[in-house]
């Protein structure tokens, strides 16, 4: 996505998000850069200049704003928060309480805040969700509901039965029939993805800013008959490790298995896109052809839009025939960031 110089500013003045990612300012007064959302007061035109990424900014000679911090990623969990999580993981029956959290030398209250931000629940709220998730797989496996509430810091089985029909609308004895679909958040040098897998594979993996990612929730959930719930997963540990040798230029291929949600006919063009080697691009018209049915553009376009797992099944690898980028549903820079990485490691 070239933009111009008049773009670049005006997006800066007016600190839309859309284009977080996508540039720096420099400013050639104070000699500092920042993000486009920066609230430091914006300069004249002729005292900036932009750039493509941070290092460019660096070597020019700015120094990081330190009211935007350009530097770091603003969704990006904080080490201590992390912390929390990798031990809940590996006992999900851990119960920190705001007493724990202070000798840990954390604020409750800017824990709360953070976990409200990110999950859309308080701390107390996701050790609970998390529980009961873990609680909810140990039945599956056929074991006794007073031993899961005991092994997971329930002091009663009165308390665990209201905490799973509150989650799952039926009690422990009836979730037989129930499934659930896990839920993470993931964290990627373009921002932070939000990714779901049942027993058999990942089924979603998209950028938690997309617009439609409420509405592929309700589909996924629909279509597997299940509640979606955030929880541990063995398939997330695969996708997290690919995902980080992919950004860093050690992956050309992932392994992780999936899970799609779609028709026959969606699935057909997802394999297809499948297939488009890393690092380069196909033309809709092009999947079309390959799928047999040359008029079909527009329903193969269609269909690459209803892609719910980015990266892997790799829909920025599709461009309009004329070259143009076209439509990506985490945004066309983030779609010109995954090619310009794809392109600087192969060649």
């Amino acid at each position: 996505m070239n933009l111009s110089f008049d773009q670049m500013y005006q997006a800066s003045f007016d600190k839309n998000p859309d284009f977080e990612g996508v540039f720096w300012m420099g400013v050639k007064t104070t000699g500092i850069f920042c993000r486009p959302t920066c609230t430091a007061r914006k300069p004249k035109p002729e005292n900036v200049e932009f750039f493509d990424n941070t290092k460019s900014a660096i070597l020019k000679g700015y120094r990081p704003c330190k009211v935007c911090k350009p530097l770091e990623n603003p969704d990006e969990t904080p080490a201590s928060i992390q912390e929390l999580l990798d031990e809940l993981s590996e006992n999900p029956g851990l119960k920190f309480k705001d007493y724990d959290l202070v000798k840990r030398g954390l604020e409750p209250v800017t824990v709360r805040r953070w976990f409200l931000k990110h999950h859309g629940m308080t701390f107390h709220a996701f050790q609970r969700i998390f529980k009961i998730n873990s609680a909810f797989k140990k039945l599956q496996q056929g074991d006794n509901v007073l031993d899961v509430a005991l092994d997971n810091g329930y002091e009663s089985l009165s308390g665990f039965t209201d905490s799973f029909k509150n989650i799952f609308g039926v009690s422990p004895k009836n979730s037989k029939s129930e499934k659930i679909v896990d839920l993470k958040r993931i964290e990627t040098p373009l921002g932070t993805m939000i990714a779901c897998a049942t027993e058999n594979g990942i089924c979603m993996l998209e950028f938690s800013d997309r617009k439609a990612l409420p509405t592929e929730l309700k589909d996924i959930a629909k279509h597997f008959n299940a509640n979606i719930v955030q929880g541990d997963n063995p398939h997330f540990k695969t996708l997290e490790k690919e995902l980080k040798e992919y950004f860093e230029g050690k992956r050309l291929d992932f392994t992780v298995p999936l899970a799609p949600v779609g028709t026959d006919f969606q699935k057909k063009v997802w394999e297809i896109l499948r297939t488009i080697p890393y690092g380069t691009t196909k033309s809709y018209q092009q999947q079309a052809d390959i799928l047999g049915n040359p008029k079909a553009v527009r329903a193969v376009a269609n269909a690459n839009g209803l892609n719910k797992i980015s990266i892997i099944i790799p829909c920025h690898r599709v461009i309009g025939t004329n070259g143009t980028l076209t439509g990506y549903g985490g945004g066309i820079w983030r779609k010109q960031k995954l090619l310009e990485l794809e392109k600087a490691i192969l060649f």
